[in-house]
C-alpha cells in the first residue's frame, strides 16, 4: 500500500511498503486493500498528494521537474477514468456540474475513445 508520512515541515516523504508477504510491487502501488487499516478519506488522499506535488515543486532538481510533467500526464489520464466512472454511475449532467461545464463539453474531453 502506498502512504505518505509527514516527517518535517518541507514535505511528506513517500513510503512505499507492501501489505502482503507474496504481494508484487504494482499490487502495493494498485493500493491493494489493508483490511486493518482504515479507507483514507477523499480529503486525506487529496492532502497528500498536494503536499507531494508542492514538495516536489520546492525542489531545483530537473528529476523533480520531469516527475511533475509525468504526474501531469498522468492526473490527466486520471481525470478521463473518473469521469467516466461517475457518468456510469450517474450521468453526464452530473459529471458536467462537478467541473462547471456543460454536459455536452465534458461528454466531449472524457469520453472512451474506445468502443
Amino acid at each position: 500500500m502506498t502512504t505518505f508520512e509527514a516527517a518535517d515541515p518541507t514535505g511528506p516523504n513517500l513510503n512505499l511498503s507492501s501489505s502482503g508477504a507474496g504481494e508484487s510491487s504494482a499490487e502495493a502501488m494498485a493500493g491493494t486493500p489493508n483490511p486493518h487499516e482504515p479507507e483514507p478519506t477523499t480529503e486525506a488522499l487529496a492532502q497528500q498528494a498536494r503536499q507531494a506535488v508542492e514538495a516536489l515543486a520546492r525542489l531545483s532538481d530537473p528529476a523533480a521537474f520531469s516527475e511533475l510533467l509525468r504526474l501531469s500526464a498522468l492526473v490527466g489520464e486520471c481525470l478521463g477514468v473518473s469521469a467516466r466512472s461517475l457518468a456510469e454511475g450517474g450521468s453526464w449532467a452530473h459529471v458536467g456540474e462537478v467541473a462547471g461545464v456543460t454536459r455536452q463539453a465534458a461528454w466531449s474531453r472524457w469520453r472512451s475513445d474506445t468502443l
